[in-house]
């Protein structure tokens, strides 16, 4: 097999179901090298704000959400988020990643001015920043459409769109572990008109709940079959399901999984620059080994997150440790922007 160009659904799943782990990654490995022969392994310095936890979609997979009225549900104000993206420039940071829950009464006016706020504040600071489904619920509580709500945002301040909320792009798999929750060609359609609008975004896939490894393969290929209609996806993130906490529960998807499910992720997602291992859910030396299984970017320092942890994973990285994890494993570290423009080598 030479590159994604030849790759199908039946020999993907192949790979999946009955190569062996190393000669994935091998073929993995040698596309990084293609795609980034200068051996750089970037980051972004970034923060996550969830700006609140009451959320009506009450997905089983998720620790994070409240309902409106719990004891400690939230709604952040502006003031409070002004100071977390302050702290986040205060160490350099280019990325504000702000996601929260499909929260029951808050329109479009309110990010609208949030987001013209910040970008007035922090010119230096790029607002990557809702998911599809929560774009999808907004302009639904606001009464317009999905284009006109996107289309308002960017003129506010958003630059891009997270791909968060993907999970697995199947909805026989969407209904049993998210049934409140958009259906995977709605996800679809706001990525590709966030990369209409000129937006760049990324792709997640989060694996190891409910999905059959064909949904797996599915996954990949509708995302490989977006880029190629609208080629605006900088980058794709693959994670592990995090079953503690969360009414789905389970059992956790392993390191040797993983691995092999980011290794296809590069084999399969050949018009994807970037993939990126997940230190997040997998911690640093999972995170490691995955950058010679076709990772080649450590994502954000995210000097907050509070989505993954309620599930009872808490790893934490600083920047110097992410440039030590890289160099460690005989790359030269980068910080980057969003938009993956180098801003410094170490």
């Amino acid at each position: 097999m030479d590159t994604a160009q030849t790759i199908t659904r039946e020999k993907a799943l192949q790979l999946l179901t009955e190569a062996d782990l190393l000669e994935v990654g091998k073929l993995a490995d040698a596309i990084r090298e293609r795609k980034h022969p200068h051996r750089r392994v970037t980051f972004v310095v970034d923060r996550n704000v969830n700006y609140s936890n009451i959320c009506e979609s009450k997905c089983r997979f998720c620790a994070f959400y409240r309902n409106d009225g719990d004891a400690d549900a939230y709604l952040l104000d502006y003031a409070s988020i002004f100071a977390k993206v302050q702290e986040l420039v205060d160490n350099d940071g280019t990325q504000l990643l702000m996601q929260g829950g499909l929260h029951p009464t808050l329109t479009v006016d309110w990010f609208e001015e949030l987001f013209r706020q910040l970008r007035r504040r922090y010119p230096q600071v790029q607002i990557h920043s809702l998911s599809p489904a929560e774009v999808i619920h907004v302009a639904k509580l606001s009464g317009i459409s999905m284009e006109d709500c996107l289309r308002r945002l960017q003129t506010a301040g958003l630059a891009s769109v997270p791909g968060g909320g993907a999970e697995v792009l199947v909805d026989e798999v969407r209904q049993e572990i998210s049934p409140d929750k958009i259906g995977w060609r709605q996800w679809a359609s706001v990525m590709e008109e966030a990369h209409r609008l000129g937006m760049r975004t990324t792709a997640t896939m989060m694996f190891g709940s409910r999905e059959k490894l064909e949904d797996i393969v599915e996954h990949l290929f509708r995302i490989r079959e977006i880029q190629e209609r609208s080629g605006g996806f900088t980058a794709f993130i693959p994670w592990t399901f995090q079953p503690d906490n969360t009414e789905l529960g389970g059992e956790k998807a392993g390191g040797v999984e993983y691995l092999k499910v980011l290794a296809l992720s590069r084999i399969v997602l050949d018009n994807i620059d970037n993939i990126q291992a997940s230190w997040v859910t997998q911690g640093a030396a999972t995170a490691q080994v995955a950058l010679f299984f076709g990772a080649n970017d450590l994502g954000g320092t995210m000097l907050e997150e509070n989505v993954v942890a309620a599930a009872g994973v808490s790893f934490r990285m600083s920047q110097q440790e992410i440039i030590d994890l890289a160099r460690g494993a005989g790359f030269t570290p980068a910080r980057r922007t969003t938009q993956y423009q180098i801003l410094e080598e170490y």
